[in-house]
């Protein structure tokens, strides 16, 4: 008898832990720079489950570390072993978590936020592990003022041609200038001559 009590307990409990499932609501997020996004996982519930046995952790992670994005340890939040990234960016909410929706509201994304996603769900009645990805672009302003300063190749034509524009009617004003000048020296020299020319022939 009490060998039949051990093997459905026994039972039990290995089809409990093999039902219980984690998912993601959605596999990929995109987002922009300076801008927010919600993380979300489901999770299998049973009735009377007792959250003091409730473990979450998830962090991010990418080829260079892994951060810890959120964390709860038997059923309490523990802010303290989040990540320094995302002090004061990340709120979960607490209503939904009973009904085994794990739902992370991440703020002010930052660029270095992207990665994957991994979030693992520990209970008395089984755990899983299940990812996401989140890719973060850069703000549009910052694509603007982060472009070279200095021209394309292919721009160089129309830079010659537009510096040309410019030096085109001043170089023609400085040349008739220098012509003027030139005919006016040249009218004073002839004048000269001719006046001198005048003075030998009467004396």
């Amino acid at each position: 008898m009490i060998c039949r009590i051990l093997l459905l307990i026994i039972l039990n409990s290995c089809l409990c832990a093999a039902t219980f499932v984690v998912n993601v609501t959605q596999s990929s997020y995109q987002a922009e720079e300076n801008h927010n996004v919600t993380l979300e996982w489901t999770f299998t519930t049973t009735p009377g489950t007792s959250w003091t046995h409730l473990f979450i952790r998830c962090e991010l992670t990418t080829d260079h570390r892994a951060s810890v994005l959120y964390q709860v340890h038997e059923g309490v939040e523990v802010s303290e072993s989040q990540d320094q990234q995302f002090a004061g960016r990340v709120q979960s909410d607490k209503d939904v978590l009973r009904e085994g929706r794990l739902r992370l509201h991440v703020s002010r994304l930052r660029p270095e936020d992207s990665g994957l996603y991994l979030c693992e769900v520990k209970t008395d009645y089984g755990s899983s592990v299940q990812n996401c990805r989140l890719s973060v672009s850069a703000a549009a302003d910052q694509l603007h003022t982060r472009r070279p300063l200095t021209p394309e190749p292919g721009n160089h034509t129309w830079i010659y041609l537009f510096i040309g524009l410019i030096l085109t009617p001043a170089a023609v004003s400085l040349v008739l200038k220098l012509k003027k000048s030139y005919y006016r020296k040249k009218k004073g020299q002839q004048s000269y001559r001719n006046s001198r020319l005048n003075q030998r022939i009467r004396t």
